[in-house]
């Protein structure tokens, strides 16, 4: 398996403009779009991971905070949680900006499960993840029990 890679050498940092197109009748966001940008930022993590291509298992929690609005600018930071043999998790946090206040806000989060594919199309191994900071440990851990339930559900 290839060398051991650091959290932070696949984040992903990705910045979304709020156009008409992506709002509803009340002139917010829709959350399918906000969950497609979320979709998209996970999988270049895990394909940053994994330097293979990727496919989205699960999105097994995804909770909207708070409206984004037409006109917004939406960021969205994405980095892989945990690494298994061919799956990780990556972790999406997704804040909006109010572009006249300045203002920031947390509208939501979400963890992700992708799976890494081999030439044949199969799943492939992925390296291991190297934690360098508290956080990545922290984040780590609860990825891990998290995935403990998701197998646990699976197998239901």
């Amino acid at each position: 398996m290839k060398d051991n890679k650091a959290v932070a050498a696949s984040q992903v940092i990705m910045t979304q403009l709020v156009l008409p197109s992506h709002t509803n009748s009340l002139g917010s966001v829709f959350g399918g779009t906000i969950m497609s940008w979320i979709d998209i930022a996970a999988a270049i993590a895990a394909q940053r991971h994994s330097n293979k291509e990727v496919v989205t298992a699960s999105i097994d929690r995804l909770d909207f905070v708070a409206p984004v609005y037409k006109g917004w600018v939406v960021n969205l930071k994405a980095s892989v949680n945990y690494a298994a043999r061919t799956s990780m998790e990556v972790g999406v946090r997704v804040d909006a900006e109010n572009p006249k206040t300045g203002e920031t806000f947390h509208t939501a989060s979400a963890y992700c499960t992708f799976v890494a594919l081999g030439s044949t199309g199969k799943p492939s191994e992925v390296p291991a993840l190297v934690l360098e900071t508290e956080e990545d440990k922290r984040r780590f851990e609860a990825a891990k029990k998290r995935r403990e339930i998701r197998l646990q559900n699976k197998a239901k």
